[in-house]
């Protein structure tokens, strides 16, 4: 059965200083991992609902007990604590996160944390109700894109790949409609990602993100004019522990199960293409 934790700003705040203070446990606290790791106790880890902890949850039912590996997750709907519950070892590893955003996170809270692999993308594509491929992209037209500093920078890479606008060299994912040195005549219009969908009916084209796409009714592979190739993508959705533990036999287990041929025919067929894999020989 799935644990599910929903917490509010508050809460979350409270929960995280008492994970902090966990963290100052003795050796002789239950949870202190000084002692070495216990292969055989679960290995918990922590997971956004979807599409996380349906993967995982895949694994447990079907993997996990032929590989010897016991497995326990915790659902979070926030995006801070399951990095402070691995930080301070209240969980083993988590699974929500790409890696610009673990890398931003351990910046700003001094926090240790390694991604031991990555599972999946969750693309970002350009969608339109007005035209039917990318050659009816046209000068004049104005395309949606997220406002938030990553999501802007992943659509406006996305546009410059397929050749709908050029960019200042080296400026990757962190790109900004500053940065854009021709935009061939097209507008953009700077919009909460959320409430990018929406927009649709009132552009020319949009750049959404996988999950509210999926919100909206959308299907990427099918509905999209372009999406975000998996392979190689820095997107790619990531798990992750405290630095030291990525040799945890538990967590090897794990990510070996998670790069199965099992696991990437679980993402193809539940999810088709609003989830794609993101290991091995997957490509999107």
């Amino acid at each position: 059965m799935r644990t599910s934790i929903k917490i509010t700003a508050a809460a979350a705040a409270t929960t995280a200083l008492a994970l902090g203070l966990t963290a100052c446990g003795t050796d002789s606290d239950p949870s202190s991992k000084s002692g070495g790791t216990d292969t055989s106790k679960a290995l918990v880890v922590a997971a956004s609902p979807t599409p996380h902890a349906d993967i995982l949850g895949f694994v447990k039912k079907n993997l996990a007990e032929k590989a010897g590996l016991k497995l326990e997750v915790k659902e979070f709907t926030d995006y801070v604590l399951p990095n402070t519950a691995t930080e301070t070892g209240q969980v083993d590893a988590n699974f929500f996160q790409h890696q610009p955003y673990l890398d931003d996170f351990n910046k700003k809270n001094n926090t240790h944390l390694v991604s031991v692999g990555t599972v999946h993308l969750e693309p970002l594509g350009l969608y339109s109700k007005k035209v039917k491929g990318l050659d009816g992209i046209k000068a004049g037209q104005t395309i949606a894109v997220p406002n938030d500093t990553t999501n802007e920078g992943r659509a406006l890479q996305l546009l410059a790949e397929n050749d709908l606008i050029t960019l200042k060299d080296g400026v990757g994912t962190s790109a900004k409609l500053s940065d854009i040195t021709d935009k061939k005549g097209l507008e953009f219009k700077e919009l909460e990602a959320a409430t990018v969908p929406r927009a649709l009916n009132d552009v020319d084209a949009a750049v959404i993100n996988g999950n509210y796409a999926i919100e909206a009714k959308l299907k990427p592979a099918k509905d999209a004019l372009v999406l975000e190739k998996a392979d190689g993508n820095p997107y790619a959705n990531i798990v992750a522990v405290k630095k030291g533990d990525e040799k945890d036999p538990r967590v090897q287990k794990l990510v070996k199960l998670l790069h199965s041929d099992e696991v990437k025919k679980f993402i193809e067929d539940t999810y088709q293409g609003s989830v794609v894999p993101a290991f091995g020989d997957a490509k999107s």
